[in-house]
């Protein structure tokens, strides 16, 4: 059975993908879906090559859902003379930004500068015109220095004790979560066959010991397929030495796992008013950022053994951001039991022997081995177009000279809206999302509910308001109890973005479960109930997803 034309990212047709993937070679297996392989499947797919896509968990799982959502130009790597990395990930998040405006958005961020800590004032006024320069920066955004009744102005919680003033620049804030399932449908949208909850078991080979494909379980029911390709990457993330050691290659650079973990308190708790971005004592940078009425503050910056599935938070963790957050806003008294929220994510860096975690560069690194593997680590969620278009560049050249595949042209997602994205544009959003709000309302959803909906998904919008039009989707929604908004973006979330399981809705299509945990308390057993109704899962496979989503509610809230 084929789905080549059925462009939806729907739970129902998984199966149908998997059969498809099987049933005929593709030119590139990415293996991985988070941003690097979304992207690198978007990349590929929009240039005419046939491309399967396999993730083991959810997609956005891993790295890409647990950042600090932030796309951004990577300041702290001026100080690290990393020139290179500046110019190119501050240019390419200006690209980011325009092609999902829906996801990504301008923030502006204070650097207060303090008598005794890392950054001076004339150094910071010279290092942020460089940086404004490196990357391009539009004139509205270029940089602006504080006096320090300015700068606490701006962010009054901010300790006064030193204070001199300030840097006053624009980062952009993004749904890392978001953007990765945005660019997975535009990577449909062209024809990517991709499918979460697929895990490779074995690599295979033909008699010359080179790739031939993989073996891929589907994690749900089992079922095994073998899916043939011609090139083969490894976009897996903090598992890419995993890989590379089923390949037999690892060998020479290997990764360095390093945890970050994120605290969130609600706005009520901790009332911030303007992103910060500042030094700790012991020398580390932090952010705290306000979003949707909570503040959210982060990152540590730690090595990590643990397992890679499932890292955690710590009480160390705790108390060492609590620490940081007192310090630098001390009237506030912080205390472990206004944490409201917290995820922890891995970072897979190249190891660099000798340096801190803090050290390490970010730089994406590209590996090629004897059996044809393609593996690529580190880089940043920034630079995730820029590092799909080298890797896809790659494939296409060894496609070329392996005379499987020819007359492949150039990348052409610089000016590509993901899905979403068509919204006329960052400078057309604000109207397009008045005018959608007009259309939600008309379809009967509350005014606040249709301007939450267009803003959050973008020219996808008409899509949500239209699934709940039937008298059978209103029904299903009322006989769980469920908002019209919630019961429609849960059914998108099912029909469009692969929502197979309740925590894929609840954390990473929504957010909820760092952001709005009050939702994922109230709205959690009708979201399971009506899923299962839906999906028509056993007893046993409800209570298990309903096990789950309480151990990841432990996890977010307990250490």
């Amino acid at each position: 059975m084929t789905v080549n034309n059925a462009k939806s990212l729907s739970s129902s047709k998984r199966h149908e993908i998997l059969e498809d993937m099987r049933d005929r070679q593709v030119d590139l297996l990415v293996i991985g879906g988070g941003i690097t392989g979304a992207g690198i499947a978007l990349d590929a797919a929009s240039r005419g090559l046939r491309v399967a896509l396999v993730e083991m968990q959810d997609f956005a799982a891993g790295t890409s859902s647990r950042s600090t959502k932030l796309v951004h130009g990577g300041l702290r790597y001026l100080k690290q003379f990393e020139i290179g990395v500046v110019a190119e990930v501050g240019k390419e998040r200006a690209i980011v930004y325009e092609n999902g405006p829906h996801v990504t958005t301008p923030e502006w961020m204070l650097l207060p500068l303090y008598t005794g800590g890392t950054f001076g004032k004339f150094s910071t006024s010279i290092g942020l015109r460089v940086y404004d320069f490196l990357a391009g920066v539009k004139r509205g955004e270029r940089r602006s220095m504080l006096s320090a009744k300015e700068t606490h102005k701006r962010e009054p919680l901010l300790k006064k004790e030193g204070l001199k003033g300030g840097g006053y620049y624009v980062e952009y804030r993004t749904d890392d979560a978001r953007l990765t399932i945005e660019v997975m449908k535009k990577a449909r949208e062209y024809g990517a066959l991709a499918v979460n909850y697929a895990r490779v078991d074995s690599l295979t080979y033909d008699t010359a010991g080179q790739l031939t494909g993989a073996k891929v379980r589907d994690v749900i029911d089992g079922k095994e397929y073998e899916v043939l390709a011609t090139k083969v990457v490894n976009a897996t993330g903090p598992w890419v030495d995993e890989l590379r050691e089923l390949d037999g290659s690892k060998s020479g650079k290997t990764l360095r796992l390093t945890k970050g973990v994120h605290l969130v308190f609600d706005q009520s708790r901790f009332p911030l008013q303007q992103a910060v971005y500042f030094d700790t004592p012991d020398g580390r940078m932090v952010f705290a950022i306000p979003r949707a009425g909570k503040a959210y503050f982060g990152t540590t910056d730690t090595n990590y053994q643990g397992e890679i599935d499932r890292p955690r938070v710590t009480k160390e963790d705790r108390a060492y951001l609590l620490k940081a957050a007192n310090f630098m806003f001390p009237d506030l008294k912080l205390e472990d039991s206004d944490i409201e929220s917290s995820w922890a994510g891995l970072r897979p860096l190249i190891h660099q022997e000798g340096k801190d975690p803090s050290e390490i560069s970010r730089r994406d690194e590209i590996f090629h081995a004897p059996s044809g593997l393609i593996s690529i680590a580190g880089g940043k969620l920034t630079g995730y177009r820029k590092m799909a278009e080298s890797i896809v560049d790659d494939v296409v050249k060894r496609l070329a000279d392996e005379g499987a595949k020819s007359g492949v042209g150039a990348c052409r997602t610089k000016e590509m809206p993901i899905s979403g994205g068509d919204v006329g544009g960052s400078d057309n959003y604000s109207r397009f999302v008045m005018g959608k709000k007009q259309v939600g309302i008309l379809k009967g959803f509350p005014a606040e509910d249709a301007e939450a909906m267009a803003k959050f998904y973008g020219s996808n919008v008409d899509s949500l308001f239209a699934l709940m039009d039937g008298e059978k989707e209103q029904q299903w929604a009322e006989r769980h109890g469920l908002p019209l908004a919630i019961a429609a973006e849960l059914r998108y979330a099912m029909d469009e973005e692969m929502a197979v399981k309740p925590q894929d809705f609840l954390v990473r299509r929504s957010g909820w479960m760092f952001f709005n945990m009050a939702s994922v308390r109230k709205w959690g057993d009708p979201v399971i109930a009506a899923m299962a109704e839906r999906g028509g899962w056993s007893e046993d496979q409800r209570q298990e997803y309903a096990d789950e989503i309480d151990r990841l509610i432990a996890d977010a809230v307990e250490a």
